[in-house]
């Protein structure tokens, strides 16, 4: 049987070479655009990692890349970019998450469930079906596509409606993600409460990363510890869903057209907290009681840096920005506003709490 796992393994690279190499490609001009903001402004205004999602998207709509390169480019955007979140564990010592307080742990919570209510109720009174809006809710209030995925077979969704929830959710990610500093700077937030709004309200933990990179490290620690208490809100939530599911009134659709889950499919804690987020906790852990040696903590955060921008370039090679129209406009305006909404209630919060 061994003597067959290097035959398998050269076969698995020949498939993902392209791909990734194609990312790299990104990846390495995103980085010479940086360079070049730096040598024209002499300073940087859009970092690497925003500039590899906007390349790769700029990239995607000029061209499409055909099944060759499938594998290489959903590997970088999706197990790099798990990996990258791993390693900036390092960075993230128990200390740094319980200097947030309670107080603002619980108001992260609040925002969490304000934010599905809002979402479900816009999604609703624009006539979306139950099961959508609850989509759309969910991605928007807690972690975009992965939240959307861990949802969908729990509250038996359209097959359909989960595909147009999760393209709608790729692109506005990046309109959020390259949009949001320029927010911060306008409402003239420091990079403590720019840190924890990002948290609140962007869809990912590297697009976190991405958002608040132009404030520096301690917006991006911040924003890191908030998303994170987000991103836990899911177990609770999808318990939850379980419960009212049998309620939700049937989808006009085959049964067939359902998500319901695969056999095989991740169940338990590995089916609501993702096996990177509890590595980043271990590396957490593993920080907080000085076992990670110092000499570490610089290349750590230098790979977790590049890896997640290989991985934005990815993802933005996997966006048609064209998905927008095909989305639908009651379920176009139903993200946008439950966005805005988001951002309007997180916001509210950081303010009345004196974050920063």
């Amino acid at each position: 049987m061994t003597c067959f796992a290097p035959t398998r393994f050269f076969t698995a690279l020949r498939l993902l070479f392209p791909g990734i190499g194609l990312c790299l490609l990104v990846t390495a001009a995103s980085y010479a655009l940086e360079a070049g903001e730096r040598a024209l402004f002499g300073s940087v205004w859009l970092e690497a990692l925003v500039l590899a999602i906007l390349t790769g998207t700029a990239l995607r709509s000029l061209w499409e890349p055909g099944p060759r390169w499938h594998a290489g480019i959903a590997f970088s955007a999706g197990y790099l970019l798990e990996v990258s979140v791993v390693l900036l564990g390092v960075s993230v010592s128990a200390a740094s998450i319980l200097a947030i307080g309670p107080l603002l742990i619980l108001s992260i919570a609040l925002v969490v469930v304000m934010a599905l209510v809002t979402g479900f109720g816009i999604g609703w009174l624009l006539g979306l079906s139950p099961r959508m809006a609850l989509l759309v809710a969910c991605g928007n209030a807690i972690c975009g596509n992965s939240a959307i995925a861990a949802v969908a077979p729990v509250i038996r969704a359209d097959g359909k409606d989960v595909a147009a929830s999760i393209s709608f959710t790729a692109v506005l990610g990046i309109a959020v993600v390259t949009g949001l500093p320029f927010l911060g700077i306008a409402l003239r937030m420091n990079d403590v409460m720019f840190g924890a709004f990002s948290g609140l309200t962007v869809y990912a933990v590297p697009q976190v990363i991405a958002a608040t990179a132009p404030l520096g490290a301690v917006a991006i620690q911040t924003g890191t510890v908030v998303k994170l208490v987000r991103v836990l809100m899911l177990g609770p939530v999808c318990f939850i869903l379980s419960l009212l599911a049998p309620f939700l009134p049937p989808e006009p659709h085959s049964e067939e057209d359902s998500i319901a889950g695969e056999p095989g499919s991740p169940s338990g804690l590995f089916r609501f907290l993702p096996w990177f987020i509890i590595g980043f906790l271990v590396l957490v852990t593993c920080r907080s009681l000085g076992l990670v040696p110092v000499w570490f903590l610089s290349p750590a955060s230098h790979a977790a840096t590049l890896l997640t921008v290989i991985s934005m370039g990815a993802l933005g090679l996997g966006v048609d920005i064209r998905t927008v129209a095909r989305a639908g406009g009651r379920v176009t305006a139903t993200v946008i506003l439950s966005l805005m909404g988001l951002g309007a209630i997180s916001y509210g919060l950081l303010k009345l709490l004196h974050v920063g």
